[in-house]
């Protein structure tokens, strides 16, 4: 089977890889972190001239047409470099539930504001009591006339802090934990009746906590069909996950260069620390585990591209692997550097936190072994 590269993702791979090379080095990423906006508008305008944000887009909807295998070179490179953008947020999961579920005129501006990079979306769906279960939602919207009125709760929303408009899941009918009833309304992230309370994760990326209290809503703002939104979500989630599995190939293979080359050069009793056979056997372990995490990532994609009915079994079984494998990388790489690993001065330790904030998003290796097994 031929894994190498197209002709177009190899030039995409490049144009990331020299960007990451170029003007995103360390200390570039750590300003990006302890900015207030927590992502470079500039960079992320860049985006956009590049094409980036067009990608995963059909052609028809003024995209790149670019399918999971695309999407697969772009986050990977993005996990190397430790990208701050909010690209998951935004084009994979807001921008892939609009082209999903939007239609006419409001898919065309939607998508066309998105791809041009002049807006920040952010996708509200888990809870506190969600537990990764996707149809798991108590926030409701109840119909009144021709308006909704929006009440609820959403937790650790990716890019809520910097987000102009939402994306919110709620339910329009049924119990709390029914797989019916539930839909998709676009709010405006300063709309009367909705708190916005922001923090930055372990990783240095920004979520929120979103309040809604009767934040009133017009039939507008409806995206697609009320009450049938499931199984957009549930693909454009799994989407989102096999980006994140890539985006961790990729920092998993910086961090274990990295610490290869750390070893090359610490010197203890008089030799570099390479020479000695039990960090060569864990460091030959990183390289297995890094391997294997490529090999399931590249399965996931093959398998999502050309037996979609399969693709939420494949992506699970690499989100558990690969999840697992981030673990062990990242805490190797830790351990072997020393106590210099966990200050901010020093790259690893972040590659270690983005490694484990990955592991946990869109759902852990336990939930997705369960997962897995429940497709059998």
């Amino acid at each position: 089977m031929d894994f190498s590269l197209s002709q177009e993702q190899q030039m995409l791979q490049d144009s990331v890889a020299k960007f990451v090379q170029n003007d995103y080095d360390f200390d570039t990423r750590m300003t990006t972190v302890n900015s207030e906006a927590n992502f470079n508008q500039d960079f992320w305008n860049l985006f956009a001239e590049l094409g980036w944000l067009m990608v995963p887009f059909s052609e028809e909807d003024g995209g790149m047409g670019g399918g999971a295998a695309d999407v697969m070179v772009l986050m990977e490179e993005f996990g190397k470099g430790l990208l701050m953008e909010p690209y998951v947020a935004n084009v994979i999961l807001a921008g892939g539930l609009i082209a999903r579920l939007g239609a006419g005129e409001q898919k065309t501006e939607l998508l066309g504001e998105l791809m041009a990079g002049q807006c920040q979306w952010a996708f509200a769906f888990t809870e506190a009591n969600s537990r990764y279960c996707l149809h798991q939602v108590s926030t409701r919207a109840e119909k009144n006339a021709t308006t909704y009125q929006l009440n609820g709760q959403k937790a650790v929303v990716m890019n809520g802090a910097a987000a102009e408009k939402l994306l919110v899941l709620a339910r329009t009918s049924g119990e709390s934990s029914d797989r019916d009833g539930l839909s998709l309304f676009m709010v405006d992230a300063k709309a009367a009746g909705v708190t916005r309370q922001t923090y930055k994760l372990q990783d240095g990326s920004n979520a929120a906590e979103l309040v809604f209290e009767n934040v009133e809503l017009d039939a507008a703002t409806l995206l697609g069909e009320e009450g049938q939104a499931l199984a957009a979500v549930e693909a454009v989630v799994d989407n989102a996950c096999l980006a994140a599995c890539a985006e961790a190939v990729g920092a998993m293979g910086v961090s274990l260069e990295k610490t290869v080359e750390y070893t090359k050069t610490r010197v203890q009793f008089g030799v570099p620390i390479s020479k000695f056979q039990a960090l060569q056997h864990r460091m030959a372990d990183m390289f297995i585990e890094h391997q294997q995490a490529k090999s399931m990532l590249l399965r996931a994609v093959l398998v999502s591209e050309q037996n979609p009915s399969e693709a939420a079994k494949a992506i699970s079984a690499a989100k558990y692997r690969i999840g697992r494998a981030s673990r062990r990388v990242g805490q190797e790489s830790v351990q072997i550097h020393g106590g210099i690993a966990v200050t901010d001065e020093l790259d690893v330790g972040h590659y270690f936190k983005r490694l484990t904030m990955l592991e946990m998003l869109f759902g852990n290796s336990d939930y997705h072994a369960q997962r897995y097994q429940g497709l059998n």
